[in-house]
C-alpha cells in the first residue's frame, strides 16, 4: 500500500479550519425560512444577537467580509466621495478595487505605524471644501489589522482618531473582521469598541471557525439602508439559517478559546526569533505573526516554496514578508514543530544564499 502523506501544518490563515461535528449538527438541525422576507428565525436570532453583543440597534448577515466592508462603504458615501484609510488597511489592499468598481468612490491611504494613524493624519488629509476636490465622507479603521500582524488598536487611541473624524464631520467605520481577537487579546468588551463608530463589520470564517458569514451592525436607518445594498450586490439569500446557526454555534463555544490562539502566535514568534537576520516587524497581539526576511537577502516567494516542501504552509505578503496565523485546527504541538521547521528551512536558505 502507497505510505500516507503527513497532512501539512497549514498556517496561511485562519479561513482555512473545518466547522466541527458538533458545528455541522447546529447546521443540520438550524430552523430555516425565507431571508429575503426577513423570515429565517436562525438568521434573525443571529443578527439580533450581534447587534445586542456589539451595542448597535440592528445587524444583517452577510455572505463575506468583503461584502459587508463594501455594503458599509457605499451606504456611508455617495459616488465621488473620498474615503480615508491606513495605507495597509484591507478595504485599500485586498477587496478588489470594489469601492472604485462598486460604489464609484476612491480610497485616500494614510500612513501609520502598525496599521494606525493619528487624529493629525485625519485632519492632514481632509480635502477643502471647494468644486476642484472629492468630498471627505469616511473614515475606515481595522482591528485587529492585518497586514500589521494583527495588532490591536487601543480604546484611548482608537477614540482620539473617531474624536477628530467626528469634529471634520466624517463617519467611522470599523473593519472587524478579527474584533474577536482584539476583545480576547485585551478584554475590552466589544460593544466599547463599537460605541466610537457608525458601522462595524465582523467575521465569523476566520478565528472563530464558522465556514461563511459575516455580519454588519448599525443604526436601524444605517442597516434599512445596507439592507437594499446587499440586494444590489447579489447578497439577498433564502433558507440561509444553515450559515446563520454555525455562526451562532461559534459564539457560543469559539470566542474565549482564541487565547489559544494568542500564545501558539507568540510560541511561534519565539521559535522564528532564533533564526539570525529574520525579524517580526510588528507585536505579536494576537494570532498573526509576520516576519521579516530582507535583512538575510531571502525572496517571501521562495521561503513559502521552501516550507511548504517541508509540510508547513504560509502566505507570502510581499517580496520579504511572509505571514503566519495560528488557529483551532493547529494544536501547540503543531505550532512548535511549524517554529522548529522554519527555523531550520529558513537558516539552511541564508547559509546557502551566503554561500552562494
Amino acid at each position: 500500500m502507497p505510505k500516507k502523506t503527513a497532512r501539512p501544518i497549514d498556517l496561511r490563515s485562519d479561513t482555512v479550519t473545518q466547522p466541527s461535528p458538533q458545528m455541522r449538527k447546529a447546521m443540520a438541525e438550524a430552523l430555516v425560512g425565507d431571508d429575503v422576507y426577513s423570515e429565517d428565525p436562525t438568521i434573525n436570532i443571529l443578527q439580533e444577537r450581534v447587534a445586542g453583543l456589539l451595542g448597535k440597534e440592528a445587524a444583517l448577515f452577510v455572505a463575506s467580509g468583503v461584502m459587508g466592508n463594501q455594503l458599509c462603504v457605499r451606504t456611508h458615501t455617495r459616488p465621488g466621495d473620498e474615503v480615508l484609510i491606513h495605507e495597509g488597511g484591507h478595504i485599500l489592499n485586498y477587496e478588489g478595487g470594489s469601492a472604485a468598481a462598486l460604489a464609484g468612490i476612491q480610497l485616500r491611504p494614510l500612513p501609520g505605524e502598525g496599521g494606525q494613524f493619528e487624529p493629525k493624519d485625519v485632519t492632514d488629509a481632509i480635502r477643502p471644501a471647494q468644486e476642484h476636490f472629492a468630498r471627505s465622507r469616511l473614515v475606515c479603521l481595522e482591528n485587529t489589522h492585518n497586514r500589521a500582524g494583527g495588532t490591536v488598536w487601543s480604546l484611548p487611541r482608537m477614540r482620539a482618531v473617531v474624536e477628530e473624524a467626528r469634529e471634520c464631520g466624517l463617519a467611522v467605520h470599523l473593519d472587524g473582521a478579527r474584533l474577536w481577537n482584539a476583545h480576547v487579546a485585551t478584554g475590552v468588551p466589544l460593544n466599547a469598541y463599537c460605541a466610537l463608530v457608525d458601522s462595524v463589520s465582523v467575521c465569523f470564517s476566520k478565528g472563530l471557525g464558522a465556514p461563511v458569514g459575516s455580519v454588519i451592525a448599525g443604526s436601524e436607518e444605517f442597516i434599512h439602508e445596507a439592507r437594499f445594498h446587499r440586494k444590489k450586490y447579489g447578497g439577498a439569500m433564502r433558507q440561509v439559517g444553515v450559515l446563520g446557526a454555525a455562526c451562532l454555534y461559534s459564539l457560543d463555544h469559539n470566542i474565549e478559546r482564541l487565547a489559544d490562539d494568542h500564545r501558539n502566535a507568540h510560541l511561534l514568534a519565539d521559535r522564528l526569533r532564533v533564526v539570525e537576520g529574520v525579524s517580526i516587524p510588528h507585536p505579536v497581539d494576537s494570532n498573526i505573526v509576520m516576519l521579516e526576511l530582507a535583512d538575510r537577502g531571502l525572496s517571501a516567494a521562495d521561503v513559502v516554496q521552501a516550507l511548504a516542501a517541508k509540510g508547513v504552509l504560509a502566505g507570502p505578503v510581499d517580496r520579504t514578508r511572509v505571514r503566519f496565523v495560528t488557529h483551532m485546527d493547529v494544536d501547540q504541538g503543531q505550532v512548535a514543530r511549524a517554529g522548529e521547521i522554519a527555523a531550520s528551512v529558513i537558516g539552511g536558505l541564508g547559509a546557502a544564499a551566503a554561500g552562494a
